[in-house]
């Protein structure tokens, strides 16, 4: 149900967006097309003589409208259009031309600059020939430059362009300069493509008139809401021809360029699980050039992708490395689920489908909850990615020098050599200081008067309830509670100190709490950010004090860390950086918070891709420490649990039957498909099978006999179905009610332990049979008298088929009764219930006595 809400809202949010994009482009295409018209006819309309006599000529105020030229804004609009009306600038073309060219726009300005272009040209005749050659003389000095600004580039290219579609400049005269600009740019870029974003933007913004391109993204619109976007009808086909021609052969250079550099990653990630795989850790040039590179090929791989959606062009095929195995590893694919059982799934990160779903599946809280109740998110998200477009070379300088306080941890924790004995741990001060400020800020609002607040005691009340959200569902009701009725930033430092102090001997919270962490990341990270600040200081403090004491609070923090870990919440490197700080100094308490680590997300970090190497290497060497050190027999004990949980020994293979295609389908459909919903159509599908085939109606009467290949709450769903397939093949329901009594007979003459579990789904699937009318209650009567007579002898000497110390057949015996006891209330059957209950209980006493006795001549013998 929640994923088909999803699936609707996403379908509204795309068709919402398509509806948007197809009225601003027929608002763009209407408003260039009537500024057009205006400025091409703008030669019949242009005022006499007489009319600038009665304009202002004054030259302070001219000169000041001249300057204001070299910074337009798009809020300036109005107040420079209502100076123009009111100045008479005849005089002043020359030095207004100049303001304008020179001026340092944005993108966002260029229609406000457009649109005064319009109004000079719609007055003054010469101003479009001298618009023209001072641009023709600013593109000639900047061929000289080494190192042109990349925004003015893209500014001044949508500029001309824009001058161009809306008819200042003629086409002859403008789109040659367009071109030769865009010749000239792209030219000198064809092998460092570091002006791409320069031909993206004109793309977006000029393509569509210019070079006549239609997006990917506007024709998947068009073909899928069934819209019409505005032609390109501005300029001829012939005209943007040699646009789209120069454009795609930038492209086929890109993707070439893309191409070289996925295999150069390709090496150096390659090389670097090498050395991983040999030493467990990078230098930190290395791992500071691959970031380097990483982040270079991201942002290529993401213009490529910009570029082939405007050009309606396919991005070029980049294969991944197949996962190579390990020389000396267990020589089994850890990354990918085998099936060493018919339907079970084994092998992966996860130990079964129920850990899967609790860790991966969350619930999508924007898809909920209204967009204005995590705007704060979004206003942080938006302030990080401002000034991307405008600032980009001054971001690009700063990309190295920031360093989160993530890779602060990750690059301290590189250069500790695993085998030293003392380590520097004072870089986590941070983090404590959060600690503290945090919890400082509980006791100020403790000691101040705001208890009064209702909001208050709604969020103490709900951080009280928290400890009792001991499944997924509470826990996701409270995810969605505090998003829609407590998300402020207050409220959410408070949620961060209730996580982080949860008692340590909560330790079944800690799951819960993490699920919660992971749900709202996505609409408030900063309570993910907070709550692994807090950890980390807490982990390093720990360590640092390496005192013997409070055990259970170290083990609760390095376990939260694991689970926040398994949530992606907590990065993988920190992790394993956490856990090679324990391995350096590895005695007492270390011993043990490094096991509980591994116990918690050792599985996890071993079997995903991306830390495998790492953490075997880590795993190795501990187990190296274990066989030097001489530790204590529980320590060892701890040592091999926590490795071989992950990564536990390999299995022996067993060799699955080959079975025909049908003879799999009829085991599919009764051993996986069959359940209380499926029962009807499992039914019409047996119909359907070959039934004058008699190896097909003996296999399946087999499979039936065979119910304890059956889950024992299917067991039912089985009885079910046999009693709607006797309807149609009579003689399948006496096969299969002759093979349950033979092997309920077989179980008591054999009275082997193995086949304990057996002979309980047969009992219970007799049971059900007569629960569907399959079978007769004097049936069931005779089955359970021969429980309590079979091979037992009548001068009440011990029996080898029925042991004094063997009671199981009176668990078959309540089986039986639990499945079908219910329906002996009246009549005849209640009586021979009563008489057997109290045969039963007779003889269950007597059987109890003997194992009495049993017990104690064992036990004198003992002794």
């Amino acid at each position: 149900m929640k994923l088909q809400q999803e699936e609707a809202a996403a379908k509204l949010k795309e068709k919402e967006e398509a509806h948007q994009l197809h009225q601003e482009a027929w608002e763009r295409h209407q408003a260039r097309k009537e500024l057009r018209s205006k400025n091409q006819n703008a030669s019949e309309s242009r005022p006499e003589e007489n009319f600038f006599s009665r304009l202002d000529s004054s030259l302070k105020k001219n000169t000041a409208f001249v300057k204001k030229l070299k910074t337009i804004t798009e809020q300036q609009r109005d107040s420079l259009s209502h100076d123009f009306h009111g100045l008479n600038l005849s005089k002043y073309i020359a030095e207004a031309v100049a303001s304008i060219v020179e001026a340092k726009l944005k993108i966002s300005d260029v229609n406000c600059a457009v649109h005064l272009c319009s109004l000079f040209h719609q007055r003054y005749a010469d101003f479009a020939p001298s618009l023209l050659q001072v641009w023709k003389k600013h593109f000639e000095a900047r061929k000289e430059e080494k190192t042109p600004n990349i925004t003015k580039l893209r500014t001044d290219l949508r500029f001309i362009a824009e001058l161009t579609i809306v008819g200042i400049f003629t086409d002859k005269e403008g789109l040659s300069l367009i071109y030769e600009q865009l010749k000239s740019i792209i030219n000198a870029d064809r092998e460092t493509h570091t002006h791409v974003s320069v031909v993206i933007s004109f793309c977006r913004h000029c393509g569509d008139d210019i070079a006549g391109l239609v997006p990917r993204k506007v024709k998947s619109a068009a073909d899928k809401f069934n819209l019409s976007f505005p032609p390109s009808e501005i300029i001829s086909t012939e005209k943007q021809q040699p646009f789209q021609n120069l454009l795609k052969e930038y492209f086929t250079s890109l993707t070439k360029h893309l191409k070289r550099d996925h295999r150069e990653l390709q090496n150096i990630e390659r090389q670097n699980r090498r050395i991983l795989h040999s030493k467990g850790e990078l230098s930190e040039d290395r791992h500071k050039q691959y970031e380097e590179f990483a982040m270079s090929y991201q942002k290529l791989l993401a213009n490529s992708q910009s570029l082939a959606d405007l050009l309606d062009e396919n991005m070029p095929d980049l294969p991944q490395d197949k996962p190579v195995p390990e020389e000396h590893g267990p020589g089994i694919d850890i990354f990918t689920p085998g099936k060493p059982g018919e339907y079970d799934l084994e092998g992966g990160i996860w130990e079964d489908e129920d850990a899967r779903n609790f860790y991966e599946n969350l619930i999508d809280l924007k898809a909920f909850v209204p967009a204005i109740l995590f705007k704060d998110n979004e206003k942080c998200s938006q302030t990080k990615d401002s000034g991307r477009d405008d600032s980009r070379e001054l971001k690009e300088t700063k990309e190295n020098k920031d360093i989160s306080g993530t890779e602060d941890l990750e690059l301290d924790l590189e250069n500790l050599d695993i085998n030293d004995e003392t380590l520097d741990l004072d870089c986590g001060e941070e983090a404590e200081d959060l600690t503290k400020k945090l919890l400082d800020e509980q006791e100020q609002e403790d000691e101040e008067t705001s208890t009064g607040s209702h909001l208050k005691l709604i969020v103490d009340a709900f951080l009280q309830q928290l400890p009792n959200c001991v499944n997924r569902d509470l826990i996701d009701k409270a995810a969605m509670d505090f998003c829609m009725n407590m998300n402020t930033k207050a409220n959410r430092r408070k949620l961060v100190r209730a996580l982080f102090i949860v008692p340590r001997q909560r330790l079944d919270l800690l799951p819960f709490y993490a699920r919660l962490v992971g749900t709202l990341h996505p609409c408030m990270s900063d309570v993910a950010e907070d709550l692994c600040s807090m950890l980390k200081g807490d982990f390093r403090f720990h360590v640092r004090k390496k005192d013997q004491i409070n055990i259970e609070t170290k083990n609760k923090t390095v376990r939260f860390i694991g689970e926040l870990t398994k949530f992606k919440m907590f990065s993988k490197s920190d992790t394993l950086h956490c856990l090679k700080m324990l391995l350096s100094d590895f005695s007492h308490h270390h011993i043990e918070m490094a096991c509980t680590l591994l116990e918690t997300c050792g599985r996890f970090l071993f079997r995903s891709p991306d830390s495998h190497l790492r953490t075997s290497v880590l795993l190795e060497q501990m187990m190296r420490k274990k066989q030097a050190m001489h530790l204590d027999a529980r320590y060892v004990t701890m040592v091999e649990n926590a490795y071989y949980y992950c990564n536990p020994p390999p299995a022996e293979k067993t060799v699955k039957k080959k079975r025909p295609p049908l003879q799999e389908y009829i085991r599919k459909l009764l051993y996986k498909d069959l359940s209380k919903v499926t029962t009807e159509k499992v039914l019409r599908q047996m119909r359907k099978l070959p039934w004058h085939d008699h190896e097909v109606k003996d296999y399946v009467i087999c499979c039936m006999i065979n119910i304890w290949n059956v889950k024992y709450n299917s067991i039912h769903c089985v009885a079910n179905l046999l009693a709607g397939l006797v309807l149609y093949q009579e003689d399948v329901g006496i096969h299969v009610v002759d093979g349950v009594l033979e092997d309920i007979r077989l179980g008591m003459e054999v009275n082997q332990p193995k086949f304990n579990q057996r002979r309980i789904s047969s009992a219970k699937f007799l049971g059900e049979l007569y629960n569907y009318r399959m079978v007769e209650s004097a049936v069931i009567f005779r089955t359970l008298y021969s429980f309590t007579l079979f091979g037992v002898n009548s001068d009440g000497t011990p029996s080898l088929l029925d042991p004094p110390e063997h009671l199981f057949r009176i668990r078959l015996v309540c089986t039986i009764l639990d499945t079908c006891g219910q329906y002996f209330d009246r009549g005849s059957s209640k009586r021979k219930l009563d008489c057997f209950l109290v045969y039963f209980q007779v003889g269950l006493s007597t059987r109890l006595d003997e194992h009495k006795n049993a017990v104690k001549k064992l036990e004198h013998t003992s002794s």
